[in-house]
């Protein structure tokens, strides 16, 4: 899955000092919205599995082994592995 950036909320403490961080979207988080929209989508006995299913194997998989199956209801294009460099 991609990292993107998610945006900061500002605390009524601010940042420590020397804090550079950017908080990031989990690895799975598409998979996770695809299950949310599922629950919307006609009969969710019908709609959720498949994508829970999906969802479930990317959160067991170790980094970088997600699943690649397309997305159920979201217009995203399908998760790529990125190949390893063998040098």
């Amino acid at each position: 899955m991609s990292s993107r950036p998610v945006p900061r909320r500002e605390s009524p403490w601010g940042l420590p000092e020397g804090d550079t961080r950017q908080p990031q979207a989990h690895r799975c988080n598409d998979r996770a919205e695809d299950v949310i929209q599922a629950c919307f989508e006609g009969n969710p006995f019908k709609t959720v599995p498949g994508p829970f299913k999906l969802f479930w194997r990317c959160m067991r998989s170790k980094p970088g082994e997600e699943p690649t199956e397309p997305f159920y209801h979201l217009q995203l294009d399908p998760p790529k592995r990125e190949e390893a460099k063998l040098e």
